[in-house]
C-alpha cells in the first residue's frame, strides 16, 4: 500500500511527542471531533461514541512519542484505531442477549420541525445500519468523515477500485431504503 509522503499532522505529532502542551491541545482539538463523529456514525450511540473517541485519543497520546513518520499518516492510523474500537463494541453488542429492548423514552416536548428532523435522521441512520458493515464503513469514511477515496481505501486496506465499488453498492442500497422518504417529501411539496 502506498502512503502519502507528506503528513499534515507531522509537526503537531512531533511537538506533541516532545510534550509541547500547545501541540497536544491543537492535536486533540483537530482529531477528537472527527473521532467522535466517526464513532457516533458507526455505533449510533453518543455515550459509547464518546468512550471510543476518548480511548482512541488516549492511544494516540501514548503513541505520539514513538510515532514513526513515513510509514503511515497519523490521521489514517488514528481512524483505524477508532474503527477497530467501534468494531470491538459492535461485536460485544452481538454477544449480549437481552430479554427485552431497553426503554428509550424522550418525554420532552419538541416542535414539529425538530420531530421531522429527528425522523429524517433516524431513517437515514436505519438506512446506514441496514447496509453491510464494509459498505457502511466506506460511506461513513468518505461522506461523513470527509476522507478522500484514496485515504479511505488505505484505511480500509482495500484498493481504490474496491472502495468505489463498496461506495456504489452502499449508495444504491441507501437509495433503495430511502426511496419511500423521497416520495413522502415530494408529496408534501405538492
Amino acid at each position: 500500500m502506498v502512503t502519502s509522503a507528506v503528513d499534515p499532522d507531522e509537526d503537531l505529532v512531533r511537538r506533541a511527542g516532545h510534550g509541547d502542551p500547545a501541540a497536544i491541545q491543537a492535536l486533540v482539538a483537530r482529531k477528537l471531533p472527527r473521532m467522535l463523529a466517526l464513532a457516533t456514525r458507526m455505533l449510533g450511540d453518543e455515550a459509547e461514541a464518546e468512550d471510543v473517541a476518548q480511548e482512541a485519543m488516549l492511544r494516540a497520546w501514548k503513541q505520539v512519542p514513538r510515532w514513526t513518520f513515513g510509514k503511515a499518516r497519523f490521521d489514517t492510523w488514528l481512524h483505524r484505531v477508532g474503527l477497530n474500537l467501534c468494531y470491538d463494541r459492535l461485536r460485544k453488542r452481538r454477544e449480549v442477549v437481552m430479554a427485552e429492548p431497553p426503554d428509550q423514552i424522550d418525554d420532552a416536548p419538541t416542535p414539529e420541525a425538530a420531530m421531522a428532523r429527528q425522523d429524517l435522521t433516524l431513517r437515514i441512520k436505519a438506512g446506514l445500519d441496514a447496509l453491510p458493515e464494509r459498505q457502511r464503513e466506506a460511506i461513513v469514511l468518505c461522506h461523513y468523515q470527509g476522507l478522500s477515496n484514496i485515504e479511505a481505501a488505505e484505511l480500509m486496506d482495500v484498493s481504490v477500485d474496491a472502495l468505489e465499488s463498496l461506495l456504489a453498492r452502499g449508495r444504491r442500497g441507501l437509495r433503495e431504503r430511502l426511496a419511500p422518504l423521497a416520495a413522502e417529501v415530494s408529496a408534501k411539496d405538492c
